[in-house]
């Protein structure tokens, strides 16, 4: 499948700029969550959005398609996330944001997360977000790379089963995609995660982090 036209569709009606602003309160809200790491992973990295954003003193991203946004000082590594050569016992952050739904059996999933858990120093933290099958079954295969339909239940127990120990679940976090109701500006996007109420009526995605 070609990735880059596929996303190049898929996003046709979204604004870059407002999209990477929105991320910047969401990847210091995420570094809270898994207690400020210094080396930080994302495997998924798509546009930069997130690695960009994070303040982590070492940051490294993985992603198929060499995108021009990534930040200078990003270790940036072009390949599959699944293959790509990294350091093991090395980073204490790892985040995976809408990944794990276009891998295709659940044997993939697992050893995804084996292989991210092999890359973790003793200690660090991983956090998964992605599409709540729960809360978004109708929309959820409207996309032609999703492939296994997974819950926030789902992934505790994968992250258990790959040998991490999960710490903290949020059921419904994000909006299901940039396209549609999710916060326009860094404003709106701060405002919305200071208001667990937003979560529950417009929350789609799940955040599950685990620990090694």
């Amino acid at each position: 499948m070609d990735y880059e036209r596929l996303y190049e569709w898929r996003h046709r009606h979204v604004d870059q700029q407002a999209r990477a602003a929105v991320w910047g309160p969401i990847a210091r809200y995420v570094h809270e969550l898994m207690d400020r790491p210094r080396r930080v992973l994302d495997p998924a990295a798509g546009r930069c959005e997130f690695i960009n954003a994070v303040p982590a003193e070492e940051r490294w991203a993985v992603d198929q398609v060499r995108y021009v946004e990534a930040s200078p000082g990003t270790h940036f590594v072009q390949g599959d996330a699944t293959t790509a050569e990294l350091p093991e016992d090395h980073f204490d952050g790892v985040f995976v944001s809408n990944f794990l739904e276009h891998l295709f059996t659940p044997d993939d999933v697992a050893a995804f997360l084996a292989r991210m858990r092999e890359r973790m120093a003793d200690g660090g933290r991983i956090a998964i977000m992605g599409p709540n099958y729960r809360y978004c079954g109708k929309e959820y295969w409207d996309y032609a790379d999703h492939y296994v339909a997974l819950t926030h239940v789902a992934v505790e127990e994968h992250l258990y089963a790959a040998g991490l120990t999960p710490t903290r679940t949020i059921r419904r976090f994000l909006p299901y995609t940039f396209s549609g109701r999710m916060p326009a500006s860094a404003r709106l996007a701060t405002l919305y995660l200071r208001v667990p109420l937003a979560w529950r009526l417009l929350g789609k995605q799940f955040l599950v982090v685990a620990e090694k």
